[in-house]
């Protein structure tokens, strides 16, 4: 349904201003602004928001059904990092993304994955070198150089790396940051490289710091990153240097809620509302150069309709003069979608995961809830027969990474804080080279919920004594084919199978899926071993 004509309270967020109006839509541009100072009219015309950092592919929804949902919640752009699915099919796979998300109307801007994979210390699927790079950012829709996550090799001047960057710079393209807690000359120096946003900020007096020293700050809330609270103060002096921004959304989590749950919040927190909508829509548009409506005369026709500017309850949500969504009923037919995959993993034994003892005490992850950096701790594991087993009483288990490229060993380490009493769970949604990663109390658990994945060649799963769950994910091994209700739901059972063994975690699938993401410190895993993010080493198991 295209729209010719729509009257309420215009919002201007440009001039700052709102006046009672009238939008006349041509060829799905404003074409005419009515203004109308004797009317008076119940709705809010706003416009759109932007999701200013998001991976699509973490939603477990292809582009196309993750677009029919987030109109929904009155989201009509999201500048989208492609490289988990970069890191296992590399050019190819973003492809995928931009051809499945061009099969709908919502406005999907990309970024050239900057490193893929993250680290040489991980087995993954793919490479993106200086070549490609050049390549995508002179495609249609490529706005900015993603993340640029790899610190040491922005400090210590990495050739390739810096080769990535100064092409985005040729090509006038905006370069996203990765830096979670760099500060004092170190970040002058990372951010003197022309890095300009950072999403990883945790605390108020790391983000001042970076919007002093000319960053922008994007305000994070993911399923597993939850930064909300700790920034948005930041807001009341600075709404001009912030955006908003997920990241990282499972699909329970899209269903309920995107940019809309935090515009509603940052009212409640009494930020003015104009400059609430500036961070949600003006300032990632301007900053990235999109092609999305402000509401001004001869913009494309995006924008939202609104009970009011406190409740934001989105009535319809419009892009290119186009009604996408009503009422919180996409109005966008779902549409095919293609299976692209590479799975070479082999069926696991429980003795697959066995570990000899060799020393005392050992390294140990400790997972944080809300967070995605982790702690590290050494402790004197619990040891039967010889080998290192999980001890679910100090709430020490086993995880492991399995390579899903080609066929071999697990790598074995020890986490805290998953909390399990039984069972295990595994996901191969393992940020960023997506292989597969397991926690449990048992290696025979461990090798059970693993296997599911690799039966169904990827997806999640957790396992009890008596059942045993999974949501496949065939396209790439970390999306579904299947619609958005559907995913959701099949999601929030196995959410609360994981929870039900004993997690206390927020979002265990989550926290899971970071625990072999070797750019965020303290501590991680990936398929080769233990990982020590501050010294960027590899390390044994065994620390005495």
């Amino acid at each position: 349904m295209c729209i010719s004509r729509i009257s309420g309270n215009i919002v201007d967020v440009v001039d700052g201003k709102i006046f009672p109006g009238t939008l006349e839509i041509v060829d799905g541009k404003i074409a005419r602004i009515i203004a109308q100072s004797e009317k008076v009219y119940p709705t809010y015309i706003i416009p759109g928001f932007i999701d200013s950092h998001i991976h699509v592919e973490s939603s477990m929804l292809t582009p196309s059904e993750f677009g029919r949902l987030a109109v929904i919640h009155g989201t009509v752009g999201a500048i989208c990092d492609p490289h988990e699915i970069a890191n296992v099919l590399g050019i190819d796979g973003i492809r995928y993304m931009m051809d499945d998300g061009a099969s709908v109307p919502f406005k999907f801007f990309w970024g050239a994955p900057s490193c893929v994979p993250a680290t040489d210390q991980e087995t993954a699927g793919a490479r993106i070198g200086v070549r490609e790079v050049g390549r995508l950012l002179t495609m249609d829709k490529f706005v900015c150089l993603s993340e640029v996550m790899n610190v040491p090799g922005v400090l210590e001047g990495d050739p390739d790396l810096i080769a990535k960057i100064d092409l985005a710079k040729s090509f006038n393209k905006v370069i996203d940051g990765h830096a979670p807690g760099l500060g004092g000359e170190a970040l002058k120096r990372y951010i003197g490289t022309g890095i300009s946003t950072d999403h990883e900020c945790v605390t108020y007096s790391e983000a001042l710091e970076k919007i002093r020293l000319g960053m922008k700050i994007q305000i994070r809330e993911g399923s597993a990153a939850k930064n909300f609270n700790d920034l948005i103060p930041i807001a009341r002096h600075h709404a001009h240097r912030c955006m908003f921004c997920s990241d990282d959304k499972h699909p329970d989590d899209v269903t309920t809620g995107n940019i809309n749950r935090l515009v509603q919040r940052a009212i409640g927190w009494g930020i003015e509302p104009m400059d609430v909508l500036k961070i949600a829509s003006l300032n990632p548009i301007r900053h990235y150069g999109l092609e999305v409506g402000l509401l001004q005369l001869g913009d494309p026709a995006d924008f939202l309709i609104v009970d009011d500017l406190e409740s934001l309850r989105i009535l319809n949500t419009v892009i290119d003069g186009r009604l996408v969504a009503n009422n919180a009923r996409t109005k966008i037919p779902e549409t095919p979608k293609k299976r692209v995959n590479v799975f070479r993993a082999r069926q696991k034994g429980a003795g697959d995961f066995k570990v000899r003892k060799r020393g005392g005490k050992i390294h140990v992850i400790e997972a944080r809830d809300g967070q995605l950096i982790t702690g590290h701790v050494q402790k004197v594991p619990k040891v039967v027969g010889g080998n290192l087993v999980s001890d679910p009483l100090r709430d020490i288990l086993k995880i492991a990474v399995v390579n899903r490229y080609k066929d071999g060993p697990p790598s074995v380490g020890f986490v805290r804080n998953f909390g399990f009493k039984t069972g295990a769970i595994g996901s191969s949604v393992a940020h960023d080279s997506h292989n597969i990663v397991a926690v449990g109390v048992s290696d025979g658990d461990i090798s059970r919920a693993v296997n599911l994945i690799i039966r169904s060649q990827g997806g999640i799963s957790a396992v009890s004594e008596k059942r045993e769950k999974a949501l496949p994910l065939p396209v790439v091994g970390i999306m579904s084919d299947l619609t958005y209700e559907e995913v959701a739901r099949r999601y929030q059972e196995l959410d609360t199978f994981a929870k039900e063994l004993g997690s206390g975690l927020t979002a265990p699938f989550m926290t899971l899926s970071f625990m072999a993401l070797l750019v965020i410190p303290e501590i991680k895993i990936s398929d080769r071993g233990l990982f020590d993010v501050l010294n960027f080493e590899l390390i044994d198991l065994f620390s005495s």
